[in-house]
């Protein structure tokens, strides 16, 4: 008989299914928010509703400029997948939700090591009242956030630790 996938997983699992429509060409993510056990948004890296993605135009301005991860998101054409979830959801929905983040590196196949929300979907996390947030490691491990505890309490935008 086989073992039943854990809650964290199957959700990461969905997430990581979401992150496949991304059309970044450096690295894709996909978020889906969760209350009460049921999937109130899901959301993935791409270029506002309109403008041409990183896959239409085959290149990545950030990576064009050699970029490092974590640094000058304001060059980036893509909405993080953390911010389209948050766009397609009512707060009222978020509040006391949780959030799951999977990533996968374009050029690797491979999940992003040290997966973690950018600086600016750190603030429309907490904005948007979500409680928790479950980032895939592995395929069967995880990191969870406290978002009170580990975003608001213990302000990381204070200190030199860069996101994504």
């Amino acid at each position: 008989m086989n073992e039943r996938r854990d809650k964290h997983n199957y959700y990461l699992d969905i997430a990581t299914t979401v992150l496949e429509r991304g059309t970044c060409i450096r690295r894709k993510y996909g978020s889906i928010i969760v209350k009460n056990d049921e999937i109130i948004s899901t959301g993935y890296t791409g270029a506002p509703r309109g403008r041409k993605n990183c896959t239409d135009l085959g290149y990545c301005r950030r990576e064009q400029l050699n970029i490092p991860r974590g640094e000058r998101y304001e060059l980036c054409r893509s909405v993080h997948s953390e911010a389209n979830a948050i766009i397609s959801a009512p707060r009222r929905d978020m509040i006391g939700s949780t959030l799951y983040l999977a990533g996968k590196d374009c050029h690797t196949g491979e999940l992003v090591e040290n997966a973690t929300s950018c600086s600016f979907c750190k603030r429309m996390i907490i904005n948007a009242g979500i409680a928790k947030v479950i980032v895939r490691q592995t395929m069967d491990e995880y990191t969870e956030i406290d978002v009170q505890r580990d975003w608001i309490e213990n302000d990381d935008s204070l200190g030199d630790k860069l996101g994504y």
